[in-house]
Order: C-alpha cells, then structure tokens, then sequence
C-alpha cells in the first residue's frame, strides 16, 4: 500500500514537473515526460509499475487511454471540418490502408519481422494520438487549417490503428483453425459499427438528460466519466479494444449535440486529460527494461528511418494526391507524426497475444514501439517550429492582444499596439461600432465573444492577453471570467476595479484584473480621450531607465503595459508591477504635450552623459 502510495506520488511529481518545465523552457512536454519516466525507471529504479500496480496496471492505462480519447472527440466540431474536411476525410478513407500497408512492408523488409507479427504493428503504426499531437499543437502556433487536420488525424485514426491490429490478430489466431479472411473481417467490422453505435446512443441519452436536470450539476461530470469507462467496457466485451472506437464516437458526437452543459466541465476534462497524460507517459517508460533495449539491432534502426522518411510522407502525399491542400501543408503533414500511448498499450497489449500464438517476434513489439515513440516525438517535436516556419504554415507567434469592445479608447489602443507589430484583434457584436476598425484597417470580428459559434469561426490561439473594454462593466466581468479558464486568470482584463466599500459591485473573483493602477474606468478613460489624452510608447535603455521614464510621464498620466522584446505584455495594474529591463517598451495613457516633462527629462539624459564622460 505505502509503495503504491509513494509511485503515484512520483508519478505525479514528474509528470506534471516535466509539463512545468516544458512551459518554462519551450522544450516538448512529451520528451520531458519520456525522460523523466525513463530515468525514474530503469536508470535508478524509483518507479516499478509491474511491482506497484501487478495485473491492474493495463487495465489503468487502458481506462485512462479511453478518457483521453474521449476528451479529444470533444473538441472535434464538425464546422472544423469546412476548411479542413477535405484533408481529414482522405486520411481516415486513402490514409489508414495505406499506412497500414506501407508500415507492414517495412516492418517486414527492413525490421525483418515474419509477416504477421509485421501485418499487425503496421495496423497499430496508423495511429498519431491526442496524447502527443496535443501537445505538439499547444506548444507551437501553426495555421488553423494544418492543426486542425493534424488533430481530427491523431483522434479518428487512433480507434482505427486499433482495430487494423485486432483484425490482424484475429485473423492469424483463427487462422490456424481453418478460418478464411471473409470469415473474420466482417464480424470484426460489425462489432466495430455496434460498438460506435453504443458510444452514439450513450452520447444521445446523455445529450437528452443533461437539459432536462436529470441529472443534478454536481454530478454531471461524475455521471460523464462513469459513462465513458462504462461504454469503454461494454464495447470491448463485444470486440477487444473496440472500446476505443466507441468513446470516440462519443466524444464527436456530444462535441456536436450543442450541450450547453458541456461548457461547464471543459475545465475539469482539460485537467483530467493533463494528469492523465502526464501518469500514463511516466508509468509507460518507466516500465522499459534494459533487457528489451538490448534486443534493438541495426535492422531496427533503418526502420525508424523508414517510418519517419519513407512510410509516413508517402502515405499523406498518396492520400491527399489532387486535393486542395496546398502543397506546403501537405509537405507539413508529410513529416509530422509523433507517435504516443496508444501506440505502446496497443502494442504491449499484442505482443503477449502474439507469444501465446507462436511468434516469436511478438516480444519485440514492446521496445520497437518505445524505440518508434522516442524516434518520433524527438524529431518532430524540435523540429515542428523550424520545418512549419521553413514551409510557410507557421501562425503568428508573436503574443496578441484580444480586445472586447470596439469603441474610439479601444481603437487608439488597438491602433498604438499595431505600431508595436503585436497582433491585435477587436471584437464586438455591433457592425456599426465597428464602423472606426473597418476604416482604419484594424482587424476586426463581428459577433459575439461569448457565443460558442465563436469558438470554431476564429482562432483564438494566437492570443494571449485579453482586455474587456465594453460600456458594460458586468458584461466585462463576465468575459473575463469566461476566458479566464483558457487564457489564465492573470491574462485577462477589464476597465474599472472593485469598490470593497460598495455591497453592490461585482466580486473581484468574478472580474478581470482592473487596467491602470488608478483603476480607470469605461467613463474615465472616454472622457480624457475627449480631452486630447493619448498613448505613448517609451523605450528603455542602459541610459534611460524605468525611473527616467517614470519621471518624464506627466503627473496625470498613467502607465498601461510593459512590452518585452519578443512581445510578451505585462500590465501595471494594483495587483501586478512588472520588472522593466533594457529594450521593454512601455505604453501609458497621458495628457497631451507636457513640454516641462520632456524638458525634465532632457536635462535628466544631459546629466547621466556628462557624468558618464567625466575622468575617473
């Protein structure tokens, strides 16, 4: 009990320190993780998950790679599929068969497995997987139309990599009984229908009983997550992993049933599958051993070569021959494949079956799948930023502004931070107050923010700060607390801060972080407009530092945000002071023309350089 207690702790520790350091280090997430599992595992012996967890350990990889499934069906909208359906369909239709026959040859001519052991791991080798795409995606900003595919690819073929593998093991098992191809592919295929159909209906029931407050709030998550583990385990008592079809088509299909009540567990889920990820990534290579590692040979090494240059580029450039995706994506997609959990439990999984069979080459499964993992998260994920900027599918990656609220304060401000080349956006749900960005040429979204069309008609991605500055303060308060979840509590903002003295204002807890440390309000800011008051932009240096700029600001002035040389933004707010350094960028609201101001700070400037050219 106490060392199952101490190997979740680890687990957990260094899952979700790797994802830590990944975010501070801009290194991939997943390679932390494999290294981190790695070295606690067979390097120093800290974590032993067949000791800690015996016969319940791949019933709890399995599970968790159910949840994770599910929790990427839920963020598949049909409407994605407008600009990339084209693309997803021909992976899912050309893509699977082909994979599956370019990866079979591989294994066969180059690892030099016997063909069944060859067939099935070129079934299993279709899969991407949410579990490193995810990631992937999260950690680089590429164009909305190569990530989307990239994501429908990892989800929807991951159930379909699975059950390329138990066709092929059901077929060389029962094989040996007499059995014929046409005997063992269609009931395989139907009890892949019946257990997509289950995942659907669960999905109906669930979509038709949330609304209708059947089911309490606080238990709709529990009752969704029981549901998925009970739909995951039903459909594999039809069929061995079609489990994994089912919660797919789940997720999709909730994802697409316009359940309000969803919005509301999307933070929780989003936790779930971290920590899921996070555990599953460190039990699965930490249980490596180096008796497995010393079976790699040469041969394999070649193999890696093939899947990463040869199978996985012909098989997206077969699949998408004459359709609309422009060649540079399709190069993009071409080499980036990074392979994850289900790719290893699968394989673990058969590769005791195939033993029990007679295949001898069924035990190498388990290291030429991590051997496959390693290779490819390693590749792709220090070179997804280079290769996606070298073929032009490289979005913005320069932080942007998102600003709720076309008015002429926003519009001065969204027009000083252009200057600045940040990516701004302003977005409001009337067309005539968004008359002034049409004419200027500033990027604009008709609609509205909160609406969760929103959601899949504009990439949100790019930005990473937002600021509400509608007339409406509760409608503020209310924006920032809805993005909050997504772009971080600290990152959104709104004009205006809380009165304590007032039992009528909106609680802090509900509101962005108030703009200005004199806590400006939408009234306020719109009246000093109207007196001349304007942004300025003040740059830092060795010789002109933070008190200079501080002092040559007209007393009635205020200073808005610190921007950092690669364009992160920092606010001055009564919660927050950022640390200025040489090169930031400071932008203030202030009167116009303080010509003693400047002046102060001339004579400031003059000083420091005849100090500096005076003898020692």
């Amino acid at each position: 009990m106490e060392e199952q207690a101490i190997t979740i702790a680890l687990v957990g520790i260094l899952g979700i320190g790797s994802q830590w350091l990944a975010w501070r280090t801009g290194w991939p997430a997943i390679v932390l993780m494999l290294a981190a599992g790695f070295l606690a595992g067979p390097v120093f012996s800290l974590i032993e998950p067949d000791k800690a967890f015996g016969d319940l350990l791949e019933p709890m990889v399995s599970i968790g790679v159910a949840l994770i499934l599910f929790e990427g069906g839920l963020s598949l909208d049909f409407r994605e599929l407008k600009k990339a359906g084209d693309g997803v369909l021909r992976l899912v239709i050309f893509g699977v068969p082909i994979g599956w026959l370019l990866g079979s040859l591989a294994g066969f001519y180059v690892a030099g497995l016997v063909w069944p052991v060859a067939i099935l791991f070129g079934g299993i080798l279709v899969v991407t997987g949410p579990t490193v795409v995810m990631p992937l995606l999260r950690q680089s900003t590429i164009q909305q139309r190569p990530a989307a595919i990239l994501k429908w690819e990892g989800i929807v073929n991951d159930p379909l990599g699975a059950l390329c593998a138990v066709i092929a093991y059901e077929y060389f098992r029962l094989r040996n009984e007499g059995a014929t191809m046409f005997e063992v592919v269609p009931p395989m295929l139907i009890a892949a229908v019946l257990s997509g159909l289950v995942g659907y209906a669960a999905a109906r029931f669930i979509a038709w009983s949330f609304p209708r407050g059947l089911i309490p709030e606080y238990l709709k998550v529990p009752v969704l997550l029981t549901s998925v583990i009970g739909v995951f385990v039903l459909s594999n008592l039809i069929e061995h992993e079609a489990g994994l079809i089912a919660v797919t088509v789940m997720g999709i299909a909730l994802a697409n049933s316009n359940l309000s009540s969803l919005r509301s567990i999307h933070p929780f889920k989003q936790n779930v599958a971290v920590l899921l990820v996070a555990g599953i990534f460190i039990l699965l290579s930490a249980s490596l051993d180096f008796a497995q590692l010393r079976s790699f040979e040469w041969r394999f090494g070649l193999f890696l070569l093939a899947v990463l240059f040869l199978v996985r580029p012909a098989t997206i450039l077969l699949s998408l021959a004459f359709s609309t995706v422009p060649w540079n994506e399709r190069l993009f997609l071409a080499w980036i494949a990074p392979r994850g959990i289900v790719l290893v439990a699968i394989s673990g999984l058969f590769a005791l079956r195939l033993t029990e069979l007679g295949y001898a080459d069924g035990n190498i499964l388990i290291g030429l799948s991590f051997a496959v993992v390693v290779a490819t998260i390693i590749a792709h994920g220090f070179t997804i930023d280079l290769v996606a900027r070298w073929l032009g599918v490289k979005g913005t990656s320069r932080p942007g502004l998102l600003i709720v609220g076309s008015n002429p304060w926003t519009i001065a401000l969204a027009r000083q931070m252009e200057q600045l080349r940040t990516p701004v956006l302003v977005v409001d749900s009337s067309w005539q107050r968004l008359a002034t960005a049409r004419q200027q040429g500033i990027p604009y979204y008709h609609g509205e923010i909160l609406n969760e069309a929103t959601e899949h008609n504009l990439d949100l991605a790019p930005f990473q700060v937002l600021v509400a500055a509608t007339d409406n303060e509760a409608y503020n308060a209310l924006v920032c607390n809805e993005f909050a979840y997504e772009i971080g509590r600290d990152a959104v903002y709104q004009l205006g801060e809380t009165d304590d003295d007032d039992k009528s204002a909106l609680p802090e807890s509900l509101r962005g972080r108030a703009l200005f440390k004199a806590g400006f309000g939408v009234t306020d800011v719109h009246e000093r407009l109207q007196q001349g008051w304007v942004f300025r932009r003040t740059r830092l240096s060795e010789e002109f530092n933070f008190d200079d700029a501080r002092e040559t600001l007209p007393e009635a002035g205020q200073m808005l945000l610190l921007l950092r040389k690669g364009g992160a933004m920092h606010f001055f707010s009564h919660a927050s002071q950022p640390q200025p350094q040489p090169g930031d960028v400071i932008v203030s609201f202030s009167p116009p023309g303080d010509n003693a101001s400047a002046a102060k700070g001339d004579s400031r400037r003059t000083r420091k350089r005849e100090n500096r050219a005076k003898p020692a």
